[in-house]
């Protein structure tokens, strides 16, 4: 690939350091060079992520008869109760503007007569998923970026570079410490660092993640000392394609939204049964009832589209027939098996609107930050918008210089504290957090897993001490939110607590209640009282 790098010299202002190339991390790089140099970090290569997966499109209010209030209202009702309204007032609103943005940077959205062709996902009142190329928004998107962050020559790029640590001076992170392919470490000066790292999805056995999804960007915060919140809220897609090895194929939420079934063995329409909304539930209420449907039964739950019009389906989910068909299976004319999978993570570093964090000087954008937009249930196709909205927010942030409105705080950096057991290979994490922290979890099971998790060694394969510190973390919070609300259930507490109707954050192993708070001004710590 021929990529440019600029040489940064003496001359230079700092860089913007910038880790990830998914939406979050290609927009913050476009955005922010608008300022000054800015550097682009990627363990894989340029745009690898996942972004470039995602089928289910962008969530904006930009039909003539939708409105952001209305698509804030679909944002609240879907996060059972733990949304920052700022969060969601200000990325609903922003969605019209986001799609403009992206419009104008090359991405190809889906047109008919004229204007953007919008489809509907489970929870969402209307209309209001843009699509780029039916199902492969993801790659186009990444593509577009792409090719724009390649064209900017105040852009430099470093792929195959593994962040190993943050570099944090007087309480302030300047810079990063990574690492080569061939295990050469270096450090990395920047007036800012911007975590995008995306997700956590494949510290789980069954994920629609891709491999690099190993929650990177929580450890490097946690162990910089940054504050992380609401780890127990972990998103199974319901309807991941149960054929082959992780990570899984995804069948997306707008296949559903298109008018697809799904059945039981017998060839029941179970969800009928279960909600109101039937396959358009929430996906939570809908991962869950597939995986119980298909413990009963003893076989895979299907999906059938064969109702609905092939020529149609097939040119609206292209990539998704082009996946069924290796399988020996047609999209519109088979019934297609599907099992849940581990697929966002809703928690995550906590995060301002401007993407600042509790330590000064870093940043936290998309997947890998805590906004409290999501509360404790995604709304489907929220999440590439959250990744637009906040690259523009945490880009003009910056570009402010904003370090001196930045409350100063002590910092605690967590590390990680070893056991003298042995030493865990990512597959056996997976199958652990799988069984212990998946989509059903009660306290015995995350005690064997906490126990478990306590007594393995530091292993010498690069990025599993990071899971371990993050699986912890995210089993510590499990266990300490003692109700069932959204994406967390317990079945030793099934019922929704309204004492614990708030987020919790966590700052080196204690909790902390994160406060709504005003937007721009809110700071992570001058708000907070302990968690119950």
């Amino acid at each position: 690939m021929n990529m440019p790098s600029l040489p940064i010299t003496h001359r230079d202002p700092p860089p913007v350091l910038v880790i990830g190339s998914g939406i979050a991390g290609l927009l913050t790089a476009l955005r922010s060079a608008a300022h000054g140099p800015v550097l682009l970090i990627t363990k894989d290569e340029l745009g690898h992520s996942n972004t470039r997966q995602a089928q289910g499109g962008i969530a904006a209010a930009v039909a003539v008869d939708d409105s952001p209030a209305a698509h804030a209202a679909d944002t609240l009702a879907a996060g059972a109760g733990l949304c920052d309204p700022d969060a969601v007032s200000i990325t609903t609103e922003d969605g019209p503007r986001r799609i403009a943005e992206l419009t104008r940077l090359g991405v190809p959205f889906d047109m008919r007569d004229g204007r953007l062709e919008l489809g509907r996902e489970a929870a969402h009142g209307a209309h209001r998923v843009v699509h780029a190329g039916g199902d492969a928004t993801g790659a186009n998107v990444v593509a577009a970026l792409r090719d724009a962050v390649l064209r900017d020559p105040r852009i430099s790029i470093r792929p195959h570079l593994r962040v190993v640590d943050l570099v944090v001076e007087a309480a302030v992170a300047v810079g990063v410490l990574v690492s080569d392919r061939q295990g050469r470490v270096e450090m990395l000066r920047g007036r800012a660092v911007v975590l995008a790292t995306g997700g956590l999805g494949q510290l789980y056995a069954y994920t629609t993640n891709p491999r690099g999804a190993t929650g990177d960007g929580i450890a490097l915060a946690m162990r910089a000392g940054a504050a992380v919140a609401d780890l127990e809220m972990v998103q199974f897609h319901p309807t991941a394609l149960a054929l082959g090895p992780s990570p899984l194929p995804l069948v997306s939420e707008a296949v559903r939204g298109e008018g697809a079934y799904l059945r039981d063995a017998a060839g029941r329409r179970f969800m009928r049964d279960l909600h109101p909304l039937a396959e358009l539930a929430p996906r939570d209420v809908v991962a869950r009832a597939v995986a119980r449907t298909a413990l009963d039964d003893g076989q895979p739950v299907t999906l059938d589209l064969r109702h609905l019009d092939a020529a149609h389906i097939e040119r609206r989910f292209p990539t998704i027939a082009d996946i069924c068909a290796t399988h020996g299976l047609r999209l519109a004319h088979d019934p297609i098996p599907v099992t849940p999978a581990a697929h966002y993570g809703i928690g995550g570093v906590l995060a301002d609107m401007t993407g600042r964090t509790s330590l000064r000087g870093l940043y936290a954008v998309g997947e890998v930050a805590c906004t409290g937009l999501h509360g404790a249930n995604r709304l489907a196709s929220n999440s590439l918008l959250e990744g637009a909205v906040m690259a523009a927010r945490a880009a003009a942030h910056i570009g402010r210089i904003g370090i001196d409105d930045w409350p100063a705080r002590d910092v605690r950096p967590t590390t990680l504290t070893s056991g003298h057991g042995p030493v865990p290979a990512q597959e056996q994490i997976q199958e652990l957090m799988w069984r212990g922290l998946g989509l059903e979890r009660d306290e015995a099971g995350m005690a064997d897993l906490a126990d478990t998790l306590a007594g393995f060694g530091p292993s010498p394969e690069a990025g599993v001490d990071g899971m371990v510190l993050v699986a912890r973390a995210m089993v510590r919070a499990g266990r300490h939110r003692t109700e069932s609300r959204g994406a967390h259930f317990r079945t030793d507490h099934p019922s929704t607590d309204e004492q614990l109707a708030h987020r919790i954050g966590w700052l080196d192993g204690t909790p902390f209640v994160v406060e709504p708070a005003t937007p721009l001004t809110r700071v992570p710590h001058q708000t907070v009282r302990n968690a119950a």
